[in-house]
């Protein structure tokens, strides 16, 4: 078992369910020496709370349990639908 998957198994059995009781969910962008990134899905996605989420539920379980992992950054990106929608709003293509 690589490190993607062993992240993925910590992920899957100690932060997925506690995430998934807030309609969320954490994807796994890359891992570079010692650094996780990772996106948090769904209503997880832009909330107030979401540093938080991964410092305190995230990262702490995840680091505790794969010494491997120095640290993990929350990546913050504009999904490319709303990105599409923004530019059509800003050039008038959207209808209200």
């Amino acid at each position: 078992m690589n490190i993607i998957e062993k992240i993925e198994a910590v992920l899957e059995e100690k932060v997925r369910p506690s995430l998934l009781a807030h309609e969320g969910n954490v994807q796994i962008l890359e891992f570079t020496d010692g650094i996780l990134k990772i996106r948090l899905t769904g209503q997880c996605a832009g909330c107030p709370s979401a540093r938080l989420t991964t410092e305190e539920l995230i990262g702490k379980t995840v680091m505790d349990e794969l010494p491997q992992v120095q640290d993990v950054v929350l990546v913050n990106e504009v999904s490319p639908e709303l990105l599409d929608f923004a530019k059509k709003l800003l050039n008038h293509q959207v209808k209200g």
